[in-house]
């Protein structure tokens, strides 16, 4: 693993972090100390809305850039504010002061939220295309250990050390992140404040009227269904099949984290060697067909555990495959002019993917079954190929990468650097 890699690989960490604790190991921290259950669900709302709306501000991570004042220093600047809103709850006790831990830790996932767009517009402008799809794999398994070390492996080491000690150790794990960008090497300079704000108006320009904008945005949209619906019903479907709640936690916090995590590296290897869309319509493929056995043996009495969970496994993998090859292909559309708004916009239509689908698949559910609804999402899932066809041929004559010699020259004018 190149040095650049093993740095997003951490970046992604320090992404993966804050998620994991919010979404994972916070709700069940405040519940063992005594918060009401409804108003938990409430601060978790309003906790993951930055990831939400990110897009919203991601044109300032690109246009509020100039000699001094680069991706780079967007990432150290957000770090920097995720740690400071984290030190007071090592002595705040949540039961008694909601409010303030709520505050706080609004602050912090706005910075969090940020953080990601300027670590995912970094990567853009000094990852070279042929190495993206390996980043991207290293940069999922990075993702996926932060949660998993701050989601679940967070409420097991509060059990033993303690909240307080639990919120030094991701305090700790930002300044490393923070640490690593040390390693960003050759810098060059953005461009003046005006100069970059001219140029990110030419740019978006541009890509509006780029149609591998549109089909890239539409195939965010829809491609993800088949596993964005399957994943979010897999707790609910195993309950209900009756798998002990103790082999499901076991199922999703080793299986499906490791499958993942071999599938993002293979992915992105693949896509490397073999090309973005084959190696996307190929996971595509996979993980479809995995449902579709699913949803066909659900109603064989001699369907066991193990096979259902076998299967979902095999899911995950795939899932891991197309996730780092989308990515990597996402990339390749982004202008780097405008890596933080463009790229972070595909970003907000694979999670409106996630929204509808996922609403869709429960619906369905109620109705007609778990059959039904796998079926019907892998459906949707398949008839996105065409769009990555076409896709693959509008790219090729409209899309960003024509920029790549250009970039080469002037050094991107965003933290170009080679680590």
């Amino acid at each position: 693993m190149s040095r650049r890699t093993a740095l997003f690989a951490l970046l992604y960490a320090s992404e993966g972090a804050p998620i994991g604790f919010i979404w994972w190991a916070l709700p069940t921290l405040l519940r063992a100390g005594g918060v009401p259950i409804d108003r938990i669900t409430a601060l978790t709302a309003v906790l993951v809305l930055p990831w939400v709306l990110k897009f919203l501000w991601a044109p300032l991570v690109d246009v509020l850039r100039g000699r001094r004042w680069g991706y780079r220093a967007w990432i150290i600047a957000m770090q920097t504010t995720m740690a400071a809103t984290l030190v007071p709850l090592i002595w705040i006790d949540p039961a008694g002061h909601l409010d303030a831990w709520q505050a706080l830790l609004l602050v912090h996932a706005v910075a969090a939220a940020t953080q990601d767009v300027a670590i995912d517009a970094l990567a853009i402008g000094v990852v070279p295309t042929a190495e993206r799809g390996v980043v991207n794999g290293a940069m999922q398994a990075g993702m996926l250990t932060g949660r998993s070390l701050f989601g679940g492996g967070a409420v097991a080491a509060a059990a033993w050390l303690g909240r307080p000690w639990l919120i030094v150790a991701l305090v700790t794990w930002i300044v490393v992140a923070m640490g690593a960008l040390a390693l960003l090497r050759h810098v060059a300079p953005a461009p003046p404040l005006a100069e970059e704000g001219r140029r990110w108006r030419r740019a978006m320009g541009a890509t509006f009227r780029r149609r591998s904008t549109w089909f890239g945005l539409a195939f965010a949209l829809t491609s993800g269904a088949a596993f964005e619906a399957t994943g979010q019903l897999a707790g609910p479907y195993l309950v209900d099949r009756g798998v002990p709640q103790a082999t499901i936690g076991a199922f999703l916090g080793l299986f499906v984290v490791g499958a993942m995590l071999a599938g993002g590296i293979a992915g992105g290897i693949a896509s490397d060697r073999w090309g973005r869309r084959r190696s996307v319509a190929l996971s595509l493929t996979g993980f479809v067909a995995m449902i579709l056995l699913v949803a066909w043996t659900d109603d064989a009495a001699s369907a066991s555990d193990a096979t259902r969970m076998a299967l979902l496994t095999g899911m995950y993998v795939f899932i891991g495959v197309f996730t780092a090859a989308s990515y990597a292909l996402f990339m390749d559309l982004t202008d780097p002019d405008i890596g933080a708004t463009q790229f972070t916009t595909f970003m907000a239509a694979t999670n409106g993917c996630e929204s509808w689908a996922g609403w869709s698949g429960g619906r369905i559910v109620a109705t007609h079954g778990y059959p039904a609804a796998l079926a019907a999402m892998s459906a949707v899932s398949l008839l996105s190929l065409p769009l990555l066809a076409r896709l693959g041929r509008t790219s090729a004559g409209d899309g960003p990468s024509r920029r790549s010699s250009r970039d080469d020259r002037r050094g991107d004018g965003a933290d170009q650097a080679t680590p």
